[in-house]
């Protein structure tokens, strides 16, 4: 295993463009020196990230995001530092070998629980137990190399079989907090049973949870999944993140799904950039995930009425975040799994091909259960539409809309303007900004600086002795030490440096948020340590006046105001 030095991180950071890497992701335009897109990191319309070739570092102007390529990527894919690392060291052709870095996690026996339950329930399966299993998963056209693709398993008949195993090797107390064991008066009992058993995963790839279904008796509940845990957070994951994430990014589309045996049938013909939400409402978290995954995003629910409605409101979660997607939709109410056993991975790769816009989604889906011959109905209609477009940025899409209810209702296309408002030129959150005092200000300046010029460094060393805001001061020291550790400052090298300390990252993204001068005067940077010289003697004036009324010693009073008149004369 190699150690992971400064150096090491700067070749790896060096053998690749950061402008070449990024551009794989998000749409970069070149502008002057440096290339510009949407910032992913937060709800963007307007290309705000600037990209540095030069000095290897992205920064978004609005929200403050900044960091090298390594940083990009940790927080795109949602990985970590050293399996960035290893991403880039590879694109640029470097070998290292980081070997198995495990984080110390607050939650590692319950990995460790769950990382055993499924090892229990693979070999189910794969037993002469799991004949009958086997036998359903193949009727419904589940093969052998599916899986053990997707880590198909089973849960026996016997109702503490994996209890048994766990209380023996883990605290009862995190075997119970798992969600796969509940306890009565007899003792510890499996809360799955005679059930084939589909894991569902983190954003990484480690099971955390089971969807476990019948298939030989039965039951009220077709599927019974685990309960949320410290560890399974539906509203926090997509169902085969980790699978599609990269073939997702390749095809520049992403396909979203209800459940994860749709995902699992297409996978099986092919179809790999799919997802699900597994039945549940999209929430923000998963909105901006899919955000990230594609440009494209197409929304294939289910066929029925329960399927509309959680296509549209899919759609408007990621309406918010600035996100159109298209739509799929399947005839005879069938899923995606029934409609590709029935008509074939060509018919459904059709369907693809030809999503309909959203809008057009709205269209049908409103006038779902409305005459428009009957005019309560048609007026419904119009005014639900229009509310539609009015959530909707892309005018074009508005424009082609407008046309299709006038030339549907034959209602006057003026009439439909006048009902529609008219968006407010507002700055968005982003770019609001708490007023700064001026100390701070010159604080957030002069680290500014620093960060760009080791003459800046040597400025602060000589000149402040404190800085009166804590996070800038605990900033500012650790880039005092880094210049002297190293020689020299470089920021994508400082960014690296800091990489895991959240506090630090946090305070340069603060620091870097409205900032676009890459120039300064010396004489700029002597006004912003005169403002911090200013606090300081501001600060010690009023520690010496407080004191100065403590005291009723006369002689030791005139020493404190003499020391006082000296300070504000800045002796």
């Amino acid at each position: 295993m190699q150690a992971l030095t400064q150096e090491k991180i700067n070749e790896i950071r060096n053998s690749v463009n950061i402008v070449d890497v990024i551009s794989s992701y998000v749409s970069l335009t070149p502008k002057g020196k440096n290339y510009f897109g949407v910032c992913p990191f937060h709800d963007d319309n307007n290309p705000s990230m600037s990209v540095s070739k030069d000095k290897q570092i992205y920064k978004c102007f609005s929200c403050g995001a900044t960091g090298t390529v390594f940083k990009f990527i940790m927080d795109y894919e949602n990985i970590s530092f050293n399996e960035a690392v290893k991403k880039i060291a590879d694109l640029g052709g470097i070998k290292i070998d980081l070997g198995y870095t495990p984080k110390v996690k607050e939650n590692k026996e319950q990995y460790d629980i769950y990382d055993l339950s499924l090892k229990f329930y693979m070999n189910n399966i794969n037993t002469p137990n799991g004949k009958e299993a086997k036998k359903y998963l193949k009727e419904r056209d589940i093969n052998e190399d599916i899986i053990k693709e997707f880590q198909i398993g089973l849960a026996l008949n016997g109702k503490n079989a994996l209890a048994n195993i766990l209380i023996k090797k883990y605290k009862p107390e995190e075997v119970l907090k798992s969600g796969l064991i509940g306890r009565n008066e007899y003792g510890y009992f499996d809360l799955f049973y005679d059930r084939i058993m589909f894991p569902l995963y983190d954003l990484k790839g480690k099971v955390i949870a089971y969807s476990g279904r019948i298939y030989n008796r039965k039951d009220n509940s077709k599927y019974f999944n685990t309960r949320e845990t410290e560890i399974f957070k539906k509203g926090e994951l997509l169902y085969n993140y980790h699978r599609a994430k990269d073939i997702a990014r390749v095809k520049n589309q992403i396909i979203v799904m209800e459940g994860f045996m749709d995902v699992i049938r297409a996978h099986s013909v092919g179809i790999k950039n799919c997802i699900a939400t597994m039945g549940t409402a999209v929430t923000k978290d998963q909105a901006n995930l899919i955000k990230r995954m594609a440009k494209e995003i197409i929304l294939c629910f289910d066929g029925d009425e329960a399927g509309a409605k959680a296509t549209k409101a899919c759609a408007e979660e990621l309406n918010k975040i600035g996100v159109i997607p298209k739509v799929v939709r399947l005839e005879e109410n069938m899923d995606p799994d029934e409609y590709i056993k029935k008509f074939g991975k060509e018919a459904f790769e059709r369907k693809l091909e030809n999503p309909i816009s959203i809008m057009d989604f709205e269209l049908s889906y409103l006038k779902t259960g409305k005459d428009l011959n009957n005019t309560a109905d048609k007026a419904k209609y119009i005014n639900q539409i229009i509310e539609e477009i009015n959530k909707i940025d892309d005018e074009i899409l508005k424009e082609v809309t407008i046309k299709k209810i006038v030339d549907e209702t034959k209602i006057s296309e003026q009439v439909i303007r006048n009902h529609l408002k008219e968006k407010p030129k507002t700055i968005k959150k982003e770019k609001e900004t708490i007023k700064l005092t001026k100390y701070e200000k010159a604080e957030k300046n002069l680290i500014y600086y620093m960060l760009k010029s080791k003459t800046v460094i040597k400025m602060y060393d000589k000149k402040v002795t404190y800085m009166p805001t804590k996070e800038y001061r605990l900033l500012a020291r650790e880039i005092s030490a880094f210049f002297h550790q190293y020689g020299d400052i470089n920021e994508a090298s400082f960014i690296d440096h800091i990489e895991g300390d959240a506090e630090l990252t946090n305070t340069i993204k603060k620091i870097n948020q409205n900032m676009t001068s890459e120039s300064y005067t010396i004489e700029e940077i002597e006004d912003y340590i005169s403002v911090i010289k200013e606090y300081n003697i501001n600060i010690a004036i009023e520690r010496m006046q407080n004191k100065m009324h403590e005291i009723t010693d006369p002689i030791k009073k005139a020493e404190i105001a003499q020391k006082i008149i000296n300070l504000k004369k800045g002796v």
